[in-house]
């Protein structure tokens, strides 16, 4: 007759099932640690990226600031040149009108200082018919009761710091009783004196003067100084 303790055997059995639950609770406390590290390291790179993030875009909103101060700059820079360009062409404006200005009042003093200058180098006993003006180049036709005059007439002329070397044609005798010989006589002139010297004195007895600008055209009648 054969007897089992079955009170020893179920304890056995018991214990022997204990020992498989604590490996279990090992490798679940092993995965739940992985879990644990995986997890700290994936709050660990978004520490870093979002620290990395937050430094770049200090440094672009830095670049973005510059930026805009230098375009800032770069345009109120544009607008002085603007400003000086325009005042360059209003400049410019001016300047070309006070010529036009200065040589118009130039032109008109022109005509009268040229007449003065040759009543001033006319010599006693010769007169003018007439007398052209035409650009730089004046014209006269004029009378002498005798050749010295004349003479003296082109050299006053030839030494007036207004006037050109005095170009004379052929002098002739126009009238025998009494003597009368008349003269042409061209030469050119200028607006500024080339030395400063005195020409000689004289009056036109009666002048009258006709033309536009730059041309003019002076018939005088009479005898200067007798």
């Amino acid at each position: 007759m054969i007897k089992i303790n079955l009170v020893r055997e179920g304890r056995t059995v018991r214990g022997a099932g204990a020992a498989p639950t604590a490996a279990a609770t090992a490798a679940a406390g092993g995965g739940n640690l992985a879990n644990i590290l995986i997890v700290a390291g994936l709050l660990l790179g978004v520490v870093v990226a979002g620290g990395w993030w937050f430094l770049k875009n200090n440094e672009l909103k830095d670049r973005q600031e510059t930026v805009a101060n230098k375009q800032a700059e770069a345009d109120r820079l544009q607008q002085i040149i603007k400003q000086v360009d325009d005042y360059t062409k209003r400049k410019e404006s001016l300047q070309k009108r006070i010529e036009l200005i200065n040589q118009l009042k130039q032109n008109q003093r022109g005509p009268v200082k040229i007449m003065d200058r040759i009543s001033q180098d006319l010599p006693d006993l010769v007169w003018l018919d007439k007398m052209t003006m035409s650009g730089g180049l004046v014209t006269i036709n004029g009378r002498g009761l005798n050749p010295n005059a004349i003479a003296n007439f082109v050299d006053n002329v030839k030494h007036d710091p207004l006037f050109e070397e005095p170009a004379v044609s052929a002098v002739s005798q126009v009238n025998a009783s009494p003597p009368v010989y008349g003269f042409d006589m061209t030469f050119h002139f200028t607006y500024v004196p080339k030395v400063d010297t005195a020409g000689t004195t004289g009056t036109v007895g009666t002048t009258s003067t006709s033309g536009t600008t730059g041309t003019s055209t002076t018939s005088t009648t009479g005898t200067v100084k007798k």
